[in-house]
């Protein structure tokens, strides 16, 4: 019994180690699940690149078996109807694939923004195809892939943007992209 306990105990330090040593990507408060705007939470988040973050364009597996590549920003003007009106709006391609043994929701899926660590939030332009998750109740099965473009307002002027993905909002694993838009 006290060797199960000792056991135990050392494998949750080793973790909490190894956590400290890598660092852990802090939870942003106030999602834009399924495009619905942030909260302030994470306005005084820093805008340079953290070591775990990582560079629009890169692959992310997580434990779950789900793969989630981020394309580089594309600028954009948004359209008169666009909301929010902003000067301009920087547009992902967000690839999601299923390789895991389970079916994934995709209503599960948050993201939040900030630009210069400042909370952004998502654009809604549909004169420019730009509608945030539409097939929100969609099961992606195993082996399927189903591909997203999200928009998000930011300043006029290129600026540091941060782009956190969870698959589940009950999940504490995120990814974070960063970089320049």
């Amino acid at each position: 019994m006290a060797l199960a306990r000792t056991c135990k105990i050392m494998f949750t330090s080793g973790l909490l180690g190894l956590a400290v040593a890598c660092g852990v990507p802090s939870a942003h408060e106030g999602t834009a699940a399924l495009g619905a705007a942030g909260s302030p939470a994470g306005a005084g988040a820093s805008a340079s690149q953290a070591g775990n973050d990582l560079k629009f364009g890169a692959d992310h597996r997580f434990p779950s078996g789900l793969t989630i590549s981020v394309g580089s920003p594309t600028s954009f003007r948004p359209s008169p109807s666009a909301y929010p009106q902003s000067p301009r709006g920087a547009a992902f391609d967000v690839e999601l694939t299923n390789e895991g043994s389970t079916t994934y929701k995709l209503s599960g899926l948050t993201v939040t923004a900030t630009a210069a660590g400042a909370p952004v939030k998502q654009v809604v332009d549909t004169t420019q195809g730009f509608t945030g998750i539409t097939d929100a109740g969609k099961d992606v099965l195993p082996g399927r892939s189903v591909h997203l473009t999200l928009a998000f307002a930011v300043p006029q002027e290129q600026t540091q943007l941060r782009l956190q993905l969870r698959p589940s909002a009950t999940e504490t694993a995120a990814v974070t992209y960063c970089g320049p838009a």
